[in-house]
């Protein structure tokens, strides 16, 4: 690793406090997360007590309304929170974009009575959440989901496997998408399901080529019994929530890749001003000086297109069509920038010494989660020209 500090992103907020809360989260990258992230992902660790702290700093909830504890800060503000605790840690980024996830179905579809129950715990009481949709055999196809909801009285009765399930294991909370209906999306109802429920069992951990922290299992449900009153919206509307809450996961996403690029041009920036070849700097080089002009034009441009989006979500406009262009745009610039960053190092770039080769494992999988980039080409034609005929 290079001794070079990286500077501050030079960022447009909209408020005195939300650059405040932007120096909070640069505050706390530094000094609780970047110094062990290359440790504790080789360790496999999750950082619980990371999650903690952000919750006691009121950072778990940043988009959501003060009213059940949440931080009422604009995407456009929380997304680049996003960003700076992805540039630390993905693990750490990536975990808060799926916690949001987790929420999004209550706070925008519960009602009163179950936000002011639930909402003031998942949002700055210390838990963390998860988001249940992916299965085994439902993955791009997520609305031919197999796992039941069956009625039984005031209770659903929740039997079926969830798969790739991001905090699957250590979640207090599980946003469940389950069948109660007839096939197709028509038929998909949500729930909120406590992670200590009984019958709720996680596999083990999945084996992954990076972020190697963030626990990635597959989740059982034999006979788990959610009461009614923790059912999200109405029968038959859980896709249509599930949609929703991927629409503003889009966008957590493509800034955590950001995130991520930007940590690497930052690496790789440092080592060319530092390393000499042929009695000068290898910054000086056309060719690295190009690579580095193109990196850093590549992270401007996913970062203007992830703000746009954000502003359009802010300002109650529709958003779908853009966040899918975020997630596509940003999460294949990070794959092309961690890819650069590890040329620039040569031979480091290739050795855990240097965190590039593991921002590269790590940008791979932003360009599959919350719809492969293969599906957001799908919705920005289907936005452009409509649904396909067959």
């Amino acid at each position: 690793m290079t001794d070079r500090a990286p500077q501050p992103v030079d960022r447009q907020l909209p408020t005195e406090e939300s650059r405040d809360l932007l120096a909070l989260v640069r505050e706390i990258a530094q000094r609780e997360i970047r110094p062990r992230a290359a440790e504790e992902e080789d360790a496999g660790r999750f950082p619980r007590e990371v999650f903690t702290l952000l919750s006691e700093s009121g950072l778990l909830g940043l988009p959501y309304a003060g009213e059940f504890g949440g931080g009422e800060q604009p995407y456009e503000v929380y997304l680049q929170v996003l960003e700076e605790l992805a540039a630390a840690r993905l693990t750490v980024g990536l975990g808060v974009s799926v916690h949001s996830l987790a929420c999004h179905g209550l706070a925008g579809y519960g009602t009163k009575e179950q936000r002011g129950e639930h909402l003031p715990a998942m949002l700055g009481g210390g838990l963390l959440g998860a988001y249940c949709l992916s299965e085994p055999a439902a993955g791009s196809d997520a609305a031919s989901l197999a796992t039941k909801a069956v009625r039984e009285g005031d209770d659903w009765i929740l039997t079926g496997t969830k798969a790739w399930i991001t905090h699957g294991g250590v979640a207090d909370f599980y946003t469940v998408l389950a069948r109660t209906g007839v096939p197709g999306p028509k038929g998909i109802t949500a729930f909120l399901v406590p992670g200590d429920a009984p019958g709720l069992t996680a596999a083990v951990p999945e084996k992954k080529m990076g972020m190697k922290g963030s626990p990635t299992a597959q989740l059982h449900f034999d006979g788990v019994r959610v009461p009614d009153a923790r059912r999200i919206g109405e029968e038959g509307q859980g896709f249509g929530i599930a949609l929703a809450a991927l629409d503003a996961g889009r966008l957590g996403i493509a800034a955590c890749a950001i995130g991520v690029a930007q940590a690497a041009l930052d690496e790789a920036l440092a080592y060319a001003l530092d390393r000499k070849q042929f009695g000068h700097p290898i910054a000086d080089f056309q060719g690295l000086r190009f690579m580095l002009a193109d990196m850093a034009t590549k992270i401007e441009a996913g970062r203007a297109l992830y703000l746009a989006a954000a502003r359009l979500r802010d300002a109650g406009k529709p958003f779908s069509r853009q966040a899918a262009m975020a997630k596509l745009f940003c999460t294949d610039a990070a794959m092309a920038v961690t890819t650069d960053a590890v040329q620039v190092l040569g031979g480091y770039g290739y050795t855990a010494d240097f965190p590039v080769e593991r921002l590269m494992r790590e940008a791979k999988v932003l360009q599959i989660v919350e719809g492969t980039n293969q599906i957001q080409r799908m919705v920005i034609a289907r936005h452009l020209a409509g649904p396909e005929s067959r």
